[in-house]
């Protein structure tokens, strides 16, 4: 994750997914990224473990305007107050740029180099 990236949250969280109602802030130099940020599961299998795209994040810029209703920006590190759980067990979920090709992800390295 870049280091610039900060993050908005709701005055109150709704159930289950609270990452849904999260709104993270790219630095500007990404603009031409936030359609690539996903969060995502872990799911183990015997080559080790796969990221399930769940839903993409809710993002905007530094420079657009902060929508009302929220608290913050606060640092990406640590982000969760709270997790999702089921019935069982809580839920483990990580956020992860996902690119269509080596050439995208060229150009974001080389804009958070």
């Amino acid at each position: 994750m870049p280091d610039d990236l900060r993050y908005l949250k709701p005055k109150e969280f709704q159930k289950p997914f609270i990452e849904k109602t999260m709104i993270f802030i790219l630095p500007d130099k990404l603009k031409d990224f936030r359609r690539n940020l996903w969060h995502v599961r872990k799911r183990k299998n015997e080559e080790g473990a796969v990221y399930i795209p769940l839903f993409r994040v809710q993002c905007i810029l530094d420079r657009d305007p902060l929508p009302p209703g929220y608290l913050g920006p606060f640092n990406v590190y640590p982000f969760y107050s709270k997790v999702a759980r089921n019935k069982r067990h809580y839920l483990d979920y990580y956020m992860l740029f996902v690119f269509d090709g080596q050439p995208n992800y060229a150009k974001f390295r080389s804009l958070t180099a």
